[in-house]
């Protein structure tokens, strides 16, 4: 009977997280360094990613010895010429088997990660967050955007050269146990990217009058995608903004007395991204509705109580609280209702 040949020593209390509190997890993970946007993706950094993952995830020892990994990418062309920097040599300066290389097929194809495959044309900014913001007066908000990811599929080779057949072996065991399930994954700068296992093929040489070497060949493919930090934006949503204009109405009719009528426009402006405003008054108001912009209907809170919907007069009482919540008619634009503040 086969015995373990590790034994945890520590068992945890609590479950691991699913669902939403694991997505929460995510989230926190990528949001570790205080910032508020995902970082950057590029091909280096997928690169170094995958490296990474070989060096880690597919090390294999061989009588309590390491097969050594080249620590770099090697493209199709000829590579001779990384061997003089390879720290696995003997005292002849020649390579000595076994060890492990990773080749990149240098063309990138579009990718087919599923998660992206659906895109929208021009390379729209999406909303992404909104950081509240403090200026020493007044809360506010930062709306923070990002482009679509662009899906990209990226070639590797792992290559074992060794002459002894059961380090062959052991490689093909632990990528076989790896990719059980068809593909793995990668956690490249706090993003998750899958990895599919592809063909298997043998590269090994006969010669007779020479010791012979294995090579075996494992192909995968990473289904990458490509963030730039400088396609990123981030633009300021004020929850409230007044302008406030004095005017004066005068009205002259023939044989009546000249009436004096006097109010305060003010305007209240919605920014992309925000469809609420809020406001205290201390002082007692009717508020006149005039021309809106943008704007397919609203409602009307007071105290957290509704008041009304597509109102033309709205009155105030000192110490209310005035919420407007609108439906804009285009997500994408500002929106604006003009008032006439006539103070009682």
């Amino acid at each position: 009977m086969g015995l373990p040949n590790k034994i945890k020593k520590n068992l945890a209390l609590t479950e691991s997280k699913t669902l939403l509190p694991r997505r929460q997890e995510l989230l926190d993970k990528i949001n570790k360094d205080g910032t508020y946007l995902p970082k950057s993706l590029l091909h280096a950094d997928l690169d170094r990613g995958f490296l990474d993952f070989v060096k880690d995830e597919l090390k294999v020892v061989v009588e309590g010895k390491r097969i050594p990994t080249v620590d770099i990418i090697i493209t199709t062309q000829n590579w001779s010429q990384f061997t003089e920097t390879w720290n696995f040599q003997n005292i002849d300066k020649n390579t000595e088997p076994p060890f492990i290389t990773t080749i990149r097929v240098p063309e990138v194809k579009f990718g087919t990660n599923p998660s992206l495959l659906y895109n929208i044309p021009n390379r729209k900014q999406y909303f992404y967050a909104q950081v509240p913001t403090w200026d020493g007066q007044r809360n506010g908000m930062d709306v923070y955007t990002i482009p679509q990811p662009v899906p990209v599929d990226i070639t590797y080779s792992v290559k074992i050269i060794c002459n002894r057949m059961r380090e062959l072996n052991k490689l093909n065991q632990v990528i076989l146990e790896k990719f059980a399930s068809k593909q793995a994954y990668a956690v490249i700068k706090g993003h998750y990217i899958p990895i599919v296992m592809g063909a298997i093929t043998d590269e090994s040489v006969v010669d007779v009058e020479k010791r012979k070497y294995y090579i075996q060949s494992y192909e995968f493919t990473m289904l990458g995608f490509l963030i730039d930090e400088d396609e990123f934006e981030v633009s300021p949503a004020i929850t409230r903004v007044l302008q406030v204009v004095e005017i004066e109405k005068k009205t002259t009719k023939r044989g009546r007395k000249q009436n004096d009528e006097t109010g305060v426009g003010s305007q209240a402006l919605f920014l992309v991204g925000n469809n609420t405003l809020t406001q205290l008054f201390s002082y007692i108001v009717d508020i006149k509705i005039g021309e809106t912009i943008n704007v397919e209907s609203f409602d009307v809170y007071i105290n957290d109580d509704y008041y009304g919907s597509d109102l033309d007069l709205i009155q105030i009482n000192s110490g209310d609280v005035l919420r407007l919540n609108i439906v804009k008619k285009n997500n994408s634009l500002e929106s604006t209702i003009q008032f006439i503040d006539k103070i009682l």
